[in-house]
């Protein structure tokens, strides 16, 4: 069995005094695409800030390469690429100026590298323009261009279909497969009904650790 990039063990998660969940356990390696469901309020956007190192757990721990996640921010950064709910991009900055400055946080860009994945996204000459002018789905595809740059192997999103049209959703149901069938991982929520899945797709319900 290959050796887990990043696992969960034995997790559990408290907030507003609540336990949404305890005693979880994941692995995932090259190849494994995760869907993380459950009713709202089961813990899916807390579950994936977890696996990314942006919240502590209540309980248990967070691996990456078999050590704690917790001990591991520099490796985490360079494995790691996360797409929270909300599009996380500047409104005054052009889209060009956004991926700049979101890509020299961790892997700087170039210019015609960022153009390409703009252009990757549908967003062909709109790569100079403020996105307080672009529309809900435009600023969501200039998030998403992140994913056509060169990024990290284990891609942690967020419900990233909201907002997109039928043509953008399933323009990144095919990108998040082939990044999985090339050796990428994903872990993701989504109310989308996925139709292209890799073959290692698996899915868990929260549902079902809940307290």
């Amino acid at each position: 069995m290959t050796s887990p990039l990043l696992e969960a063990v034995a997790l559990a998660c408290e907030r507003d005094w609540r336990m949404l969940f305890e005693h979880l356990e994941l692995r995932l390696s090259s190849g494994d695409m995760l869907q993380i469901s459950g009713p709202n309020g089961s813990g899916k956007t807390s579950l994936l800030r977890l696996l990314a190192g942006l919240m502590q757990p209540t309980a248990g721990e967070v691996r990456l390469n078999g050590m704690a996640l917790s001990a591991q921010r520099h490796e985490l950064t360079s494995n790691l690429l996360w797409i929270g709910h909300a599009a996380g991009i500047k409104d005054l900055l052009t889209a060009e100026e956004n991926l700049s400055w979101l890509c020299a946080l961790h892997r700087p860009a170039s210019r015609d590298a960022i153009w390409a994945a703009l252009h990757k996204v549908g967003l062909q000459g709109f790569e100079d323009v403020p996105c307080h002018t672009l529309s809900a789905g435009q600023q969501r595809r200039v998030a998403l261009a992140r994913l056509y740059l060169d990024s990290p192997p284990l891609w942690i999103l967020d419900e990233p279909f909201t907002a997109l049209d039928k043509q953008g959703v399933a323009q990144l149901e095919e990108h998040l497969a082939r990044h999985c069938e090339s050796g990428g991982m994903v872990v993701l929520t989504t109310h989308h009904t996925l139709t292209r899945m890799p073959a290692g797709y698996r899915n868990i319900d929260l549902g079902q650790w809940a307290v």
